[in-house]
């Protein structure tokens, strides 16, 4: 007989968030290479960097943040040093950002109380969506994931994560930046040509 668990129902993975040093070069390889598709792209608040997912199967999705200013790749730098809201959330190239495990909207407040009680030191809910400060308070329609964030005992940093909505073409709006932090543009977004497209149809005055 299967084992179960008794203390929350996961249902996989829900992302892992890794570091690179080039978005371009890593849309090139999962979604070019791998045939991942690329379902949301984010440019984080204040020029700090980007965050791009792609859909690996199952509803499970491999994340990339692109930080301006990360360290280089170096053994032992694997981890954030802090959680979200709370510090430094920046890690190395190569290094794994955190886990994000796959949980119930309808059970995500009673699993954030749960880790409350069990003693686990965690950050305040962030509704994620797509303003300017990118979470929100309470919840809405625009919020299209809800996270909370805690440290495993080997600092290994987790998040407890529910999708709240279904991703669509408008949610990949974003080009890469390549390793300097300059966007390669025209590689995702396509609204210049589009633009042109529209003023060379309109007719002539």
């Amino acid at each position: 007989m299967p084992a179960t668990n008794t203390q929350f129902e996961f249902k996989g993975v829900n992302h892992l968030a890794l570091v690179c040093k080039d978005m371009a070069r890593t849309v090139e390889f999962y979604r070019d290479v791998l045939g991942m598709p690329l379902v949301k792209t984010i440019d984080l608040p204040g020029n700090r960097g980007q965050h791009f997912f792609f859909d690996m199967g199952n509803g499970d999705s491999l994340a990339f943040f692109w930080f301006s200013g990360a360290p280089e790749a170096h053994p032992g730098i694997s981890a954030p040093a802090a959680l979200p809201t709370l510090g430094n959330f920046m890690s190395a190239h190569g290094s794994m950002n955190h886990i994000a495990f796959n949980v119930p909207a309808e059970k995500f407040d009673e699993y954030y109380d749960r880790l409350k009680s069990k003693g686990i030191e965690v950050t305040k809910i962030l509704n994620h969506d797509n303003s300017e400060t990118q979470t929100a308070d309470h919840m809405h329609d625009d919020v299209f994931v809800r996270s909370v964030y805690f440290f495993d005992p080997d600092g290994v940093c987790l998040e407890f994560a529910a999708w709240t909505k279904e991703f669509t073409d408008a949610d990949v709006a974003h080009d890469p930046v390549t390793a300097d932090g300059i966007k390669k543009e025209g590689m995702i977004v396509q609204k210049a040509l589009a633009q042109n497209d529209v003023a060379e149809l309109a007719p002539a005055k």
